[in-house]
């Protein structure tokens, strides 16, 4: 069972920083490791490989600095803080993903036009891509964890872009594997079936960041009715609204309480429904707007 972990913004980004620091590392290695192998076997499909970990590192410094940005308490400019950069910068990490799959595609398919292929030592590239395979899969896995308990768009879409970078070594060493079995341009039809791949991962992306940008609404308006609706005192809710993504959720409503309450009586049922809301459903700010119940019949 996956644990969630809720912390305070500036502490939130604090462990973003860590796991993408801990990526960056990762990334370095694998661009290092894929650049020499690719130099000694004489492959330019594992220098391929080494310039989409290359771009992974570009990726990944992007995304430190967007989450020390989205980690800032909000201020006068951003009263509701500032969490939707972290969520910009998972658009962003599709800006990317898109080139690596048009470098893809382009490589791909000029290797098929021009046909044959180049001689090159297998054995050392299969090797440097093996071992590749098996340190991006285990840090693709771990950020993409990371990414769901600090519940961060940050984490799992470079998490996301992370595996691209993994099939694509997939790609790679399959390419290799029917090269070596004589499959006359093996390895770009392997790629070209990796780019789809990456291109149906960065529309994932895209499908989960868009509908936090544009507002759209968060939590069913039924739900937050329905938890405000069992505190006393609550007579009515309506205006219900929401916005923001798990972590950082808004919500406001209207409730109608009995005619005649004095404020301090009425004021402390809305306190009551703000902390039911926020805890039942994870939001971070509830705003509770309080009328008197103006129904034709209703009791005074």
């Amino acid at each position: 069972m996956m644990e969630l972990v809720d912390a305070a913004p500036g502490a939130r980004s604090a462990q973003v920083r860590r796991v993408l620091n801990a990526m960056l590392t990762v990334s370095l290695v694998l661009v290092v490791v894929k650049a020499a192998a690719g130099v000694r076997a004489g492959s330019l499909a594992v220098l391929g490989g080494a310039i989409d970990s290359g771009l992974d590192v570009l990726t990944t410094v992007v995304a430190i600095v967007l989450a020390r940005v989205a980690g800032a308490a909000p201020d006068e400019e951003h009263p509701y803080g500032h969490a939707k950069f972290e969520t910009l910068g998972a658009l962003a990490m599709v800006a990317f993903l898109s080139i690596t799959v048009t470098e893809l595609v382009r490589g791909a398919v000029s290797r098929i036009l021009r046909g044959g292929e180049s001689e090159l030592d297998a054995t050392v590239a299969i090797g440097a891509m093996g071992a590749s395979l098996a340190i991006g899969l285990a840090a693709s896995t771990y950020e993409r964890r990371r990414g769901q308990a600090l519940r961060s768009d940050l984490l799992l879409a470079d998490a996301a872009h992370l595996r691209a970078d993994v099939w694509v070594t997939v790609a790679v060493l399959a390419g290799l594997g029917l090269t070596e079995l004589g499959v006359p341009n093996g390895d770009a039809w392997t790629t070209l079936v990796v780019a789809v791949l990456i291109a149906r991962t960065g529309w994932g992306i895209i499908r989960e960041a868009v509908p936090v940008l544009v507002d759209q609404r968060a939590v069913e308006a039924d739900e937050i009715t329905h938890v405000a609706g069992t505190v006393r005192g609550v007579r009515q809710v309506y205006d219900v609204r929401s916005r923001g993504r798990p972590g950082a959720l808004f919500a406001e409503l209207t409730i109608a309480v009995r005619g005649g309450l004095d404020v301090e009586t009425a004021h402390d049922i809305a306190d009551r429904v703000e902390n039911e809301v926020a805890q039942r459903l994870g939001a971070q700010d509830v705003i509770v707007h309080v009328e008197p119940d103006r129904r034709p019949g209703a009791a005074q």
